[in-house]
């Protein structure tokens, strides 16, 4: 640990560069190598010590970098962001040149106007994939074709009715298209890599989720290799395929490998910000105000506690997070795939998520880096971690009384007068 406190200072240009390029690689669920082997590798090329190993799978083009392989005797924590993007899909080729397609977990009016890339499969070269832009999402056409009530907002948009505009013009529409060879089931990506936005410190764009996620275990692994690393943690960044419909990627790297704890690192919401969802009272979760760790669902109370420890002790900004049954993230991997390990999952609230323009703090992800990195630093420290978390499970029936307390008086600000 520096004497500094990155968290509290601005991200430096090199390293917004580098969260830039993770997130804007072409990774749509099915086809993460762009992020995975594309910038994510020649990442690792450059600090990663001989002595540290690459896992490949065959199912996935999921990734994981392994800083004592073969030493099973070690205590295994895999840290584990998501690679792949949620993305739409060429459903049809109309007669009149439209490309109708899916919208997946996309919110179908959120989509309407926005640049795309279409990635497509060459016909003649299965395997070999050619990129189209120009082309945007469109639904309506015009205000002036929309139905009243759509007009007044009581009623929305389909996602029958979304396709992809590439101005076709002239005979043979279809076949304008249909030459290129673009066929159903090619994918098309949001165009908008990230950028640094007005507040301090934010920045917006296409998929954050889960770039950042990737990012930050990279930036974890950095920090580890330049500490020297650990003698007694055996740390596997992971960067898995397969989440967005069910975690299955994480779920074959935690069945493979089989960690004895896991972090996974996914992106989480502002809820304070999020309107019109103030009667449901959920966490308060804000941009701007540090990581996020989840409670509760199969979270690990002696894992948590070990980090929020860490977060005491070096002053990092943490946030809460409930969760119900489910993390809704990778952290669910060691359970999924039936290995006795322990989890979490730690984010960074976000706004607009799963649209064009998600945004977040550079802040609260410096935050998570640093956190993480400093966790597993101090369960080095630890003797006999196999044991101790077995042994270390929270016990109720040892809990001290807690009783009335009055309450504080705040702190007057300078400006304030007495009365």
């Amino acid at each position: 640990m520096t004497d500094t406190t990155p968290w509290t200072q601005a991200m430096p240009d090199w390293q917004f560069e580098l969260m830039r390029d993770i997130i804007a690689a072409p990774s749509p669920v099915g086809m993460e190598s762009a992020m995975t082997h594309g910038v994510i590798k020649p990442c690792f090329d450059e600090f990663a010590p001989d002595t540290w190993a690459m896992h490949r799978f065959q199912g996935n083009a999921g990734v994981v970098w392994d800083t004592h392989p073969g030493q099973d005797d070690m205590f295994k924590v895999m840290i584990i962001g998501h690679a792949d993007k949620i993305r739409m899909q060429v459903r049809k080729i109309g007669a009149d040149g439209k490309i109708w397609i899916n919208t997946d977990a996309f919110l179908p009016c959120t989509l309407i106007g926005h640049e795309v890339t279409l990635y497509s499969e060459d016909p003649k070269k299965p395997g070999s994939y050619r990129a189209l832009n120009g082309g945007t999402v469109e639904a309506l056409g015009a205000i002036h074709f929309s139905e009243p009530a759509q007009r007044t907002g009581d009623k929305g948009i389909s996602p029958k009715q979304i396709y992809l505009e590439l101005q076709i013009h002239g005979e043979n529409k279809a076949a304008q298209i249909e030459q290129l060879g673009i066929r159903p089931g090619d994918t098309l990506l949001l165009n908008r890599p990230i950028k640094r936005s007005f507040s301090p410190n934010t920045f917006y764009g296409a998929y954050l989720d889960n770039g950042l996620g990737c990012f930050v275990a990279a930036e974890v692994a950095r920090l580890v290799a330049q500490s020297g690393g650990f003698k007694k943690v055996r740390c596997m960044f992971a960067f898995a395929s397969h989440e967005e419909i069910g975690r299955f990627g994480s779920r074959v790297m935690a069945g493979v490998l089989k960690p004895d704890a896991i972090i996974a690192v996914d992106v989480n919401h502002d809820y304070v910000a999020a309107p019109n969802i103030g009667d449901r009272n959920m966490s308060p979760l804000e941009m701007g105000k540090g990581f996020t760790l989840s409670t509760g669902a199969i979270v690990s109370e002696q894992l948590n506690a070990r980090i929020k420890t860490t977060a005491l002790k070096h002053d990092i900004p943490i946030q809460l997070d409930v969760c119900g049954g489910d993390t809704g993230t990778d952290g669910m991997a060691g359970v999924l795939a039936s290995i006795d390990c322990a989890a979490t999952s730690i984010g960074f609230p976000i706004r607009n998520m799963h649209t064009i323009s998600e945004s977040a703090n550079t802040s609260d992800i410096l935050a998570s880096i640093h956190a993480i990195f400093e966790s597993l630093d101090s369960m080095n420290q630890e003797k006999n971690l196999h044991e101790s978390f077995k042994s270390g499970h929270p016990r109720l029936d040892k809990a001290d009384p807690l009783v009335h307390r009055k309450a504080k008086n705040k702190a007057k600000k300078s400006g304030d007068k007495k009365k």
